[in-house]
């Protein structure tokens, strides 16, 4: 911001004394009103216009992890504060290989066991994660705190805005299989509440409910909310003229969800 070219110094009124047009110039001086430059808008005055920026983090990402992450410049730490209150689905790709274990469930961990897969089908993956699917509709259902026979849930449920009123365990709200070959396979999660540790560690919990054992191999973020991959910023665009285009491009989805939800 520093560096960006600076608004014009301020201008004021100052009499400079000035030689009088007098006939054979006799020396003679008189004032005259100028426009001057006001000294203390002057950059070696005044040193850096900016000194401290207030920047916020969104919903965070472990060290393992990777994908959108949302940051809050100025006024839009108060927007990511309600953005947290609306209680917005994140989207997560998360790969898995069955047939080891570890201690922390991800395929960098300290090697707990190994086991056999072949048994393992998609058509069997994809009934334990119908199974983990419904049970958490039902809890998004209980933490919602709504009548499910009056008029507004039904509405609510039509817009797809039926959420948990307040902070609450970790909930899925979709989850499918995107990829499948032995020993690798690929999840897509839709879920709310959660860590990046939780999902490593359901990965191994899906790779026990199926006889077997399974470890996490990445977990990437694609959707945060309103944000998704496109919005997002690679190390190479992190300058001042693609921060500032972000910000535009993402006030307008910023301000309509939030008139929808809250």
């Amino acid at each position: 911001l520093n560096a960006a070219p600076a608004r014009a110094p301020r201008q004021q009124i100052r009499f400079l004394p000035t030689p009088a047009p007098a006939p054979g110039g006799g020396g003679a001086l008189e004032l005259v009103a100028a426009r001057v430059p006001v000294l203390a808008d002057h950059p070696l005055v005044r040193g850096p216009r900016f000194r401290k920026l207030k920047i916020g983090a969104g919903h965070r990402l472990d060290v393992k992890a990777s994908g959108v992450f949302v940051l809050g410049i100025g006024h839009g730490n108060k927007l990511l504060t309600d953005l947290y209150n609306c209680h917005l689905t994140k989207v997560y790709t998360v790969g898995g290989l069955f047939g080891k274990a570890t201690d922390d469930f991800s395929d960098t961990g300290n090697l707990v066991e190994k086991t056999t897969f072949d048994h393992i089908t998609r058509e069997k993956l994809e009934r334990i994660l119908a199974v983990i699917q419904g049970t958490n509709q039902k809890a998004l259902l209980l933490y919602s705190n709504l009548d499910m026979k009056t008029q507004e849930a039904y509405e609510l449920a039509v817009k797809g805005l039926i959420r948990p009123m307040g902070k609450t365990p970790p909930i899925i709200t979709a989850i499918r299989c995107l990829q499948f070959a032995l020993p690798e396979f690929q999840l897509e999660i839709h879920c709310l509440h959660e860590t990046q540790q939780y999902l490593r560690k359901m990965v191994h919990e899906i790779g026990l409910e199926l006889k077997s054992s399974a470890v996490c191999t990445h977990v990437r973020r694609t959707r945060d909310g309103v944000f998704t991959v496109d919005d997002a910023l690679p190390r190479t665009q992190w300058n001042l003229q693609s921060i500032q285009e972000a910000i535009r491009n993402c006030q307008l989805k910023v301000q309509t969800e939030l008139e929808k939800t809250l």
